[in-house]
């Protein structure tokens, strides 16, 4: 086992370490079933307590995920350390209309994301999860970035 594998370690994240991740985080990939197959989008996303909202434009995206099971995933890692996190939401989805009470569409607009996409993005979705979970990979100790033999 090299140095830098000694000590690593899986750790199982509580939801509440969870939802502190993802709030940190603006990116994500929202996984969908549509056109025979799963697909993965990357998304720009805002927490509105532990749900998460979602704004795009008609499409694949909106139409394979309202009112259908969904998962939801954001991950960061460090290629140097061969560390990082990632977890897993999986949730059913919804588009969010004016058939919504008020309250909520007006929740759901002020949550503050704002897509990087060129485009329009007036549609909004909800992923309203049913059960998450996450990773994290701990670094060991890494090796010293010179050894003895380099000092004179």
């Amino acid at each position: 086992m090299s140095g830098a594998e000694e000590g690593r370690e899986l750790q199982v994240l509580d939801p509440d370490e969870c939802y502190r991740l993802l709030a940190e985080e603006e990116i994500g990939r929202l996984g969908v079933n549509a056109e025979h197959y799963p697909l993965i989008f990357p998304v720009n996303y805002a927490l509105d307590g532990e749900t998460i909202v979602i704004r795009t434009d008609v499409g694949t995206k909106l139409g394979a995920a309202d009112h259908a099971n969904v998962t939801f995933e954001v991950d960061r890692i460090d290629r140097r350390t061969r560390s990082g996190w990632s977890v897993l939401v999986r949730g059913l989805a919804e588009a969010v209309t004016t058939e919504h009470r008020a309250e909520l569409v007006e929740r759901t607009r002020a949550s503050g994301v704002e897509p990087w996409a060129p485009g329009e993005h007036g549609h909004w979705m909800r992923l309203i999860p049913q059960g998450i979970s996450g990773r994290r990979i701990v670094p060991g100790q890494l090796p010293p970035a010179f050894g003895p033999e380099g000092y004179l």
